[in-house]
C-alpha cells in the first residue's frame, strides 16, 4: 500500500501450501488470510482459491503424473476433485472476510458447469458459518471461459483475465519453453480479441473485468488494456507507481483508438510499433 495500491488483485494462495509435509488446517489458513485482510486497513483483497497443478506441484497431495499438466487436473478441478481440501480454504477465506472487504476467485473455470459447483460448496460453507455474502470472481484463463463469458457473466461479480495463462492457451504455447516462449506474447492479436470479447460480455452483463500477468505491467499493455475497458489492473509491487502515472497522463480517446488499431493488428510485433 506504501507503493500506491489500492488493494491487493491477486493473493495467490499457492504459498501456504507449499514447502511443508501436509496441508495447511483451517485454523493457519484462517490466521494467514486475516493478517494479510487487517494489514489492507478496509481495501479490498481477492483471494483466489487454490491454484495447485500444472507448474505447481505438492508432494503430499499425491496428485498422479500427467502426460501434459496443463491440461490436467489444476486449479478449480482439483479443488472440485478434492471437496474437504476447498471446503477447508473456503472456511478459512470466510473467517477471514469478517475482518475485512474480501473477494473469492476460482481459478481455471473452463465450463459453466465447474463454476456452478463452485459456487454450491461455496454457498453451503457459507450459510455454514453464517458468514456475509462476499464478491465472486472467476480467472478468465482458457479460451473456452472466454466463449461462455456471457453465460459466466451472470454467475459472478467480475472477471480477472489471467493474461499469461490466456496466452499460453491461445497460442498453444509454453510459455516456459526454451525456444518459444518468445512468441508468447500477451499483446498478440488473438490474445486482444479474447480480452475484448471478455470485457464486452461483462459490460453487458454490468460486471467489471480486471486483468493480472505481464501485460497488465507493461506500458503497452496498460494503454491498450484501458482503451479497451479494463477497469482494474494487478501488478507487481514496484510497477505501481509506473503505472499509475501512465494512466493518469492517458487520454481515454487515444486509448481507445490504439486499443481499435491493436485489434486490427495480424501479430504482437505490429501491435508493440503502435503509438
Amino acid at each position: 500500500m506504501e507503493a500506491g495500491g489500492e488493494g491487493v488483485g491477486l493473493l495467490r494462495t499457492e504459498f501456504l501450501f507449499l514447502g511443508r509435509d501436509q496441508a495447511p488446517t483451517e485454523d493457519e489458513q484462517a490466521a494467514a488470510y486475516t493478517r494479510m485482510v487487517e494489514a489492507l486497513n478496509g481495501l479490498p483483497i481477492i483471494i483466489r482459491t487454490l491454484d495447485i497443478g500444472g507448474d505447481k506441484a505438492v508432494p503430499y497431495m499425491a496428485m498422479p503424473v500427467e502426460e501434459n499438466p496443463f491440461l490436467g487436473e489444476r486449479g478449480i478441478r482439483l479443488c472440485l476433485n478434492r471437496p474437504e481440501l476447498f471446503r477447508t480454504q473456503l472456511r478459512a477465506i470466510f473467517r477471514a472476510a469478517a475482518a475485512g472487504p474480501v473477494r473469492i476467485m476460482y481459478p481455471m473455470i473452463s465450463t459453466l458447469e465447474e463454476l456452478k459447483r463452485a459456487k454450491a460448496l461455496t454457498e453451503e460453507v457459507r450459510l455454514e458459518l453464517e458468514s456475509d455474502p462476499v464478491e465472486i470472481g472467476i480467472m478468465i484463463e482458457v479460451p473456452s471461459a472466454v466463449m461462455l463469458a456471457e453465460e459466466l457473466a451472470g454467475e459472478v461479480d467480475f472477471f480477472s483475465i489471467g493474461s499469461n495463462d490466456l496466452t499460453q492457451y491461445c497460442l498453444a504455447v509454453d510459455r516456459m519453453h526454451p525456444v518459444l516462449s518468445r512468441q508468447a506474447d500477451g499483446l498478440h492479436p488473438a490474445v486482444l480479441r479474447m480480452i475484448d470479447l471478455t470485457v464486452r460480455a461483462a459490460e453487458k452483463a454490468g460486471k467489471w473485468v480486471g486483468v493480472c500477468g505481464g501485460i497488465a505491467g507493461d506500458p503497452a499493455g496498460v494503454a491498450i488494456l484501458t482503451g479497451l475497458g479494463v477497469k482494474e489492473l494487478s501488478v507487481s509491487i514496484p510497477s505501481i507507481a509506473a503505472v499509475k502515472a501512465q494512466i493518469r497522463g492517458l487520454s481515454m480517446a487515444h486509448a481507445g483508438d490504439l486499443a481499435r488499431r491493436a485489434l486490427a493488428c495480424t501479430n504482437a510485433a505490429a501491435v508493440r510499433r503502435l503509438r
